[in-house]
């Protein structure tokens, strides 16, 4: 398979596609991946061809490390004193109560 013409992707919500660098990548994938992307292609499939898959699935990337940006970004910007030391028990304790 062969993914032409990554040239835009969507960051940070903005509506405007930000230009990337023009080309072409060329992956190779076989087995359970190519039946996968195949099940995503073609009239059965939500997408036109595996270029506009491969695209979907990175700006899907993309959005996802943004929200995690997002999220991680008050601890990084925090003073040391604001953190509290916690075992690994106490967090599956505090987790299984939500």
């Amino acid at each position: 398979m062969n993914i032409d013409n990554i040239c835009y992707a969507s960051h940070e919500g903005n509506e405007k596609a930000l230009p990337m660098a023009s080309g072409s990548i060329h992956v190779n994938v076989s087995g359970q991946l190519q039946d996968h992307i195949q099940q995503q292609i073609g009239d059965d499939g939500l997408y036109e061809n595996a270029s506009e898959y491969i695209r979907a699935l990175i700006r899907r990337d993309l959005q996802a490390w943004d929200m995690l940006q997002k999220e991680l970004a008050p601890a990084m910007r925090a003073d040391g004193s604001e953190f509290v030391a916690v075992s690994a028990e106490d967090v599956i304790r505090r987790n299984k109560r939500r």
